[in-house]
């Protein structure tokens, strides 16, 4: 089994620390050097597998937070582009919901004109029959008044004029 570079560091560290001081002198000691050196060389040999895992994770790091940064911003575009749909789409509602609006507010309006019109007319129509009848009510009893003295011999009573409807007897 392979030992970690950071395994054989403690293990160096754990004999520099146990290692005796000569007389007299607190910051040298004495070590193995044989085992020191072993330790060194097995971590030259660690190191370039541990850097290369290293690189390896950092890559693959790097390559993760890419694709989730990426899926990130595709997903705020979606959803930016659908914000702009319904806000598109809440607008033509809008627009429509008015230009409805308009219309109706325009066909009543023409309705009312069209009423107004119409009960223009038909006031006018009857105003003129009214009128046609009355004259014609009129050139009757006139007409029945001049029947009746022409019938009785009697003369036309005064201020009576002859209407288009008369005979001449």
């Amino acid at each position: 089994m392979a030992i970690s570079v950071q395994e054989l560091l403690d293990m160096l560290y754990e004999m520099i620390d146990e290692a005796k001081s000569p007389a007299f002198s607190n910051d040298k000691c004495t070590i193995e050097r044989d085992r020191a050196l072993d330790l060194i060389d097995e971590m030259r040999a660690q190191i370039p597998v541990e850097l290369a895992e290293a690189k390896k994770l950092i890559a693959a790091r790097e390559e993760y937070v890419a694709a989730a940064r990426a899926e990130g911003d595709q997903i705020r575009s979606d959803a930016e582009e659908r914000a702009r749909k319904l806000v598109a789409e809440d607008q033509l509602l809008l627009q429509a919901k008015a230009k409805g609006e308009e219309l109706i507010r325009q066909a009543e309006e023409r309705s009312r004109e069209l009423r107004r019109s119409a009960n223009d007319y038909c006031e006018d129509a009857l105003r003129r029959t009214q009128e046609a009848v009355a004259e014609a009510h009129e050139e009757i009893s006139a007409a029945r008044s001049r029947f009746r003295t022409v019938s009785t011999g009697a003369p036309a009573p005064a201020g009576e004029t002859k209407s288009k409807y008369d005979i001449d007897m």
